[in-house]
């Protein structure tokens, strides 16, 4: 009754302001509910796309795809490389973390979000550069890639002179010119399907899944042994530290983290997707690409849909969830099996 009688108050108040007045206050109550709701709308997550699908048709809208419709090695990643920078460019609201006006400049969650797919965009793209389309150390780079992968390191949060989205569009004209190259079979075109070059780059991955795992845990605040030098008694580190860690990730960054890995997730499910076409060859000669599918299962996990509206901090064991341990969870499953995986490569 109170919460009645206190709305009437405050409308009475508004009828009782001069007519300008009363026109301010209306514009400013819709202004806010208008960049709210456009928010709310750009802070919605892109669907996951069929990456085989993505890449045939861009094969085909360019002429490549030939009668038996089977794409050469290497499109099939690389056009999922180009659909990530892609998506994030072209989702509601664009590219967000650089933003400077309302509604964007307001949101965390989405540029978190966007943070988590970027790490992934570069990672594959230096392993691009570096392995993928080298056939060993001494051989040299691809003149696209080399111009390429810079342009997705770009400063996530430059607005203008140069933009962000404009860094990262060179960055994807360069990938096509590559793509059509590789399409037609050019001979300085390459893309090697090899067990050393996929371990390489999934030993990357993993490391990013454990940081991400770690930072994920540390939503509630625990003693954790300094394990910096375990395992080699030679080992030195240039500064001495303390034998033991006192970690928690402030409350204020809790849903940025969560939403990074969420991002982050979300990359890494379409790039195994893709590595499972382009390196099926050398995962069936290892036996290992049942272990790379439940890896993608893992990882799909953490795409279910979240129904609360914030994200919940509650101790390990308390009364209410905590969606950061839950993540680091499915996280931490998929990473053990990134690293069993790499041993198959390795030794299988």
């Amino acid at each position: 009754m109170a919460k009645f009688i206190s709305k009437i108050a405050f409308w009475r108040s508004l009828s009782e302001l001069p007519k300008v007045g009363r026109t301010i206050s209306v514009i400013v109550l819709l202004l806010i509910v208008l960049l709210t709701g456009l928010g709310m709308y750009w802070s919605s997550e892109p669907e996951p796309f069929d990456v085989v699908a993505a890449a045939k048709e861009r094969a085909e809208s360019r002429g490549y795809l030939n009668n038996s419709k089977q794409l050469v090695t290497g499109y099939t990643t690389t056009n999922t490389l180009y659909s990530l920078v892609d998506t994030l460019l072209e989702k509601p609201g664009g590219f967000l973390s650089n933003d400077v006006m309302p509604p964007g400049v307001l949101l965390d969650n989405m540029p978190a979000w966007e943070m988590g797919v970027m790490v992934q965009v570069r990672d594959l793209a230096r392993a691009l550069r570096k392995e993928f389309s080298r056939s060993q150390s001494q051989s040299t780079e691809d003149e696209n890639l080399k111009i390429a992968e810079p342009q997705y390191n770009f400063d996530t949060r430059s607005w203008a002179l140069p933009s962000s989205e404009s860094e990262y569009r060179r960055g994807n004209s360069e990938l096509i010119k590559y793509l059509d190259r590789l399409a037609v079979k050019e001979d300085n075109a390459q893309f090697y399907s090899r067990a050393d070059n996929l371990a390489d780059y999934l030993s990357d991955m993993s490391t990013r899944l454990g940081s991400l795992s770690q930072r994920l845990s540390a939503s509630v605040a625990k003693v954790r042994e300094n394990t910096d030098l375990a395992g080699d008694t030679s080992a030195r580190q240039s500064t001495e530290t303390s034998g033991y860690k006192y970690v928690q990730t402030p409350w204020t960054q809790i849903d940025d983290v969560f939403y990074e890995a969420r991002g982050a997730s979300w990359a890494m499910i379409h790039i195994l997707k893709s590595v499972e076409v382009d390196f099926v060859f050398t995962l069936q000669d290892k036996n290992a690409l049942v272990s790379l599918r439940q890896i993608i299962r893992e990882l799909e996990s953490t795409q279910q849909a979240v129904w609360s509206p914030v994200i919940l901090n509650g101790s390990g064991f308390g009364f209410l969830a905590n969606h950061s341990l839950v993540m680091a969870s499915y996280m931490s499953r998929a990473n053990a099996q990134i690293i069993d995986l790499i041993r198959l490569l390795e030794q299988g």
